[in-house]
């Protein structure tokens, strides 16, 4: 149960009530557990949730040497369906009690090369880039792949360019909003990157949303 005592248009308020149960739920994606918090984002259709991560590990290409930054990461849920054939991923998100959702959610599942950091993810990515920021306990040496899952407003254009300047060679955006999209996908392209194909998964049939999942590559013309 949410409080929300706020005028105005956020949906929920900052106390959450257990009126029964567990203040989480437990839920499976193949052979990986996740538990939840309500604070967490996750999503609903686990048959097509599963589809949805198979298209973004298709995508992100790994062959078990590559850093993945995945930002927005929520409960670490992409990032963690993609650990097992990456080096090291390294999530950011912005809500507190999504972040330690992220770090047991490895302990649960036995994964030891991921880590979350919590903050916003146009400040924290230049901070974790900079070799020069003792106050971070990770820092990036490089990135290979960045997987961005934004809200529904899309990425801010401060973070697509942190994402360029990184020279992260391969992109993949989960996006529930195709206009936002299009919107971050020409702006990556004017920023050196290559549109190579995008893939809808219906999440909510007989209704307008729709997932997507996006491919671009760094343009090596540039």
């Amino acid at each position: 149960f949410n409080v929300n005592k706020k005028k105005g248009s956020q949906i929920t308020g900052d106390e959450y009530l257990t009126v029964a149960g567990k203040p989480t739920i437990k839920e499976t994606i193949g052979s990986m557990s996740f538990e939840i918090s309500p604070e967490s984002f996750y999503q609903v259709n686990g048959v097509q949730m599963q589809r949805l991560y198979e298209k973004a590990r298709q995508y992100a290409a790994l062959n078990g040497r590559e850093t993945v930054l995945d930002l927005y990461c929520g409960g670490g849920t992409i990032g963690l369906y993609c650990a097992e054939q990456a080096e090291m991923v390294i999530g950011i998100e912005s809500v507190k009690k999504a972040v330690l959702d992220a770090n047991r959610n490895a302990v649960i599942n036995g994964i030891v090369n991921a880590r979350f950091i919590c903050g916003k993810a146009e400040e924290e990515l230049p901070r974790l880039l900079s070799s020069s920021d003792d106050e971070l306990s990770v820092h990036v040496q490089r990135a290979d792949v960045a997987i961005l899952a934004p809200p529904r407003a899309g990425c801010q254009a401060s973070l697509l360019e942190t994402v360029a300047a990184a020279g992260i060679s391969r992109i993949v955006y989960v996006s529930c909003d195709p206009a936002t999209l299009a919107r971050d996908i020409e702006i990556l392209c004017k920023l050196g990157y290559e549109f190579v194909e995008a893939t809808p998964v219906d999440m909510f049939p007989w209704t307008m949303a729709v997932e997507s999942v996006a491919l671009l590559k760094k343009n090596d013309r540039d």
